[in-house]
């Protein structure tokens, strides 16, 4: 979800797993989070259960269990890890079951699953690192699935929130002026994805899925799910206001609301040999 996410890679998309300033943010608002998020293409939570030998998943940066969630009502068993204690305690009151770790330093104990998914997350994982250890815990057959949302707003509200966010913070990493469309940084990211699981050995080729949706938005309600992006989320209160001002204006001038399409990307690979 480019541009206003929870995901907000930096430029080159290479160290974005060490920005943990940023990755462990979110909880500063868990509620509004869960609540205004999109939530997963239910076509995309049915493939990869089809496509795992069981029902024991792992969630890696659940956050508030929006993911989690999903998977339980298809019949899952899910454990989420998740390193900011506050999104976890949200999504234990849900009904997740979470621990408290980045995945690189989660401690296993010897548990195996059989799908190992990261909705929005997987840039803040070492890609080497990560793709190995899930390697480690997945039982033969099982897979790996990384996905994303990626859209572009209407070009008149992504020119206001770049413009606005380097007015507010100039010295952000985040150059969202520069970019030909707020997505192309996503988009970017899944070969390296792709790359780290080869780096890592133990699964097969790289698949790659991709779900169409379309989600429209009033003015009150992007402004209510902006602030919960990677952006935003590390912003002070005054800056972070100045920013919903100038986008909430934009809003305006086109109307007051707007339709966008997205598109959930993922990358998927199979544990091969033996247990």
């Amino acid at each position: 979800m480019p541009i206003l996410s929870r995901e907000q890679p930096r430029p080159s998309g290479k160290e974005s797993h060490k920005a943990r300033r940023m990755a462990e943010s979110f909880g500063v608002d868990a509620e509004r989070y869960d609540r205004t998020r999109p939530r997963y293409p239910d076509a995309l939570v049915e493939r990869i259960v089809a496509a795992g030998p069981g029902p024991d998943v792992l969630d890696v940066g659940c956050g508030t269990g929006i993911a989690a969630r999903q998977f339980q009502a298809a019949g899952c068993r899910v454990l989420g890890v998740e390193p900011d204690a506050r999104m976890a305690e949200f999504a234990r009151g849900t009904g997740v079951e979470v621990e408290v770790s980045t995945f690189e330093a989660w401690e296993d104990v010897g548990r195996t699953f059989d799908a190992v998914v990261a909705g929005q997350t997987w840039h803040w994982v070492d890609p080497v690192a990560g793709a190995a250890k899930a390697a480690r815990v997945l039982r033969p057959g099982g897979r790996l699935t990384v996905f994303s949302h990626v859209f572009d707003l209407p070009p008149a509200l992504a020119k206001a929130f770049a413009t606005a966010y380097r007015r507010v913070a100039p010295d952000s990493p985040l150059d969202l002026q520069s970019q030909k469309r707020p997505s192309d940084p996503y988009q970017a990211l899944f070969p390296r994805f792709a790359d780290g699981v080869r780096e890592a050995g133990g699964f097969g080729e790289p698949e790659r899925w991709r779900f169409e949706e379309e989600h429209s938005y009033t003015r009150d309600e992007w402004l209510d799910l902006a602030p919960t992006s990677g952006a935003l989320t590390v912003l002070p209160a005054d800056s972070l206001a100045e920013v919903l001002e100038a986008v909430g204006a934009a809003i305006d001038a086109i109307g007051g609301g707007f339709s966008v399409p997205y598109t959930t990307l993922a990358i998927t690979v199979t544990r091969t040999g033996a247990a």
